[in-house]
């Protein structure tokens, strides 16, 4: 076996610089609902997230495996490529995170792998059944699978316990928001935690300090939980606004049911070895709940943007991957360039975001009057079919005005009951 090189030091630096971002990144898809529902505390709900994190990094290595032994071929990818792939993935982060943007941190690593396998070997590089089954699939049918199943068990929830005290079954609602958020949290950690583990350990492989085919040793699991859940406990402040607040508007019972449906498909996923989305399953599961809630508000607006940053995820970041590695051919000064726009181009996504700070003391702080997006068609016609929310009372006749008396004595009187 070679020795630890520099350039796989970088790698290995560069890895868990995007575990950290990771970490923020996703810490809505979590935490996002049990804090919009005030059932935890920002930095309370932070905490207890990074935690488990960091236990579900321990849990499983199924997922590491699709990445170092599955998705491209191990066997002539330099550490310089896995960099670069690094790069793209990193920045697209970062991008989507100062914009607000609940966008898949796991498949701006799959793109950035990709795109910086593809320019290095060509397109024979990348197992293409294995990206179709295993990424693809998966990422589409996630948030459908995720969604379907919050919207059913909103109406479940609702309809249940339709007849309970409402305050009584909100505190009790809010108790399961917080398991189910936990739940969530490791199921985060033992899908998301392992895509830098086996990226680390593709790079290992490819600079000659692990044999072809080995697991992730024990070190590499152990760093990657760690960076992932500090990253965590930063909290990704701004797509927490989003994902609570700025998607939908959500009681506890929805909280409940979104967290409970996504953290089923993520570890049933993981267990699978699918290199899924918690991102595309938590936003999936709380359009669902947004649904499933009679007079609930899925805000499209917000939702399209969202698709369209998943759309762009794979090749936006495999782009930048492609031109970090063709940069990095050079030689040490490519590399050493590329490291250099990586570090300047972090620094200045941070300070812009500067100007206009998001941080636990503003998060769940509500949009400006007017700025709410009216109900549209598709939510309109889910809520006519929906339960009513828990602890109300909806009368089986509703009294609306009739039209206008005339002179007619046979017009009907004032008032029409419906």
């Amino acid at each position: 076996m070679e020795s630890f090189s520099l350039i796989l030091a970088i790698v290995v630096v560069t890895a868990l610089a995007f575990d950290f971002t990771n970490g923020f990144h996703d810490t809505a898809n979590a935490m996002a609902t049990t804090i919009s529902t005030g059932a935890l505390k920002p930095k309370v709900a932070v905490a207890m997230s990074a935690v488990l994190n960091l236990v579900g990094a321990f849990l499983s290595v199924e997922v590491a495996n699709t990445i170092s032994k599955g998705l491209v071929d191990e066997t002539g990818i330099r550490p310089e490529v896995i960099f670069a792939a690094l790069v793209g993935a990193i920045l697209w982060n970062l991008l989507t995170w100062l914009v607000g943007l609940p966008s898949s941190s796991s498949h701006a690593l799959m793109g950035g792998l990709i795109g910086a396998a593809v320019a290095s070997a060509g397109i024979g590089a990348v197992n293409g059944d294995v990206l179709v089954t295993k990424v693809l699939l998966p990422a589409i049918a996630a948030p459908i699978v995720a969604g379907v199943a919050a919207l059913l068990a909103t109406r479940m929830t609702y309809s249940l316990g339709r007849k309970a005290d409402g305050k009584a079954s909100a505190k009790g609602y809010r108790a399961g928001q917080i398991a189910s958020a936990g739940l969530v949290s490791l199921a985060h950690g033992t899908n998301d935690a392992q895509k830098t583990m086996g990226i680390i350990t593709l790079a290992l492989i490819a600079g000659g300090s692990l044999a072809p085919d080995s697991d992730p040793p024990v070190w590499v699991i152990l760093s990657a939980g760690l960076a992932i859940a500090l990253g965590t406990y930063l909290g990704g402040w701004r797509i927490i606004r989003t994902m609570g607040k700025g998607l939908t508007d959500l009681q506890p019972q929805q909280g409940f049911a979104a967290q409970t449906s996504a953290a089923t498909v993520i570890l049933a996923s993981s267990h699978l070895g699918f290199s899924l989305s918690t991102t595309h399953s938590v936003s999936g599961a709380v359009m669902g709940a947004g649904l499933g809630r009679k007079g609930g508000v899925v805000r499209w607006s917000t939702a399209t943007r969202m698709f369209v940053a998943w759309g762009l995820t794979l090749p936006a970041a495999a782009l930048v991957a492609a031109l970090a590695e063709w940069v990095c051919r050079a030689g040490d000064w490519g590399t050493a360039l590329v490291a250099v726009f990586l570090v300047g181009s972090s620094f200045a996504i941070w300070r812009i975001s500067r100007r206009e700070v998001v941080d636990h003391t503003n998060v769940v702080d509500t949009e400006e009057p007017g700025s709410a997006e009216p109900a549209g068609v598709v939510t309109t016609a889910m809520a006519a079919v929906s339960p009513p929310p828990a602890g109300t009372t909806e009368d089986l006749a509703a009294t609306v005005p009739a039209p206008a008396a005339t002179a007619d004595p046979k017009a009907p009187s004032a008032t029409t009951t419906v």
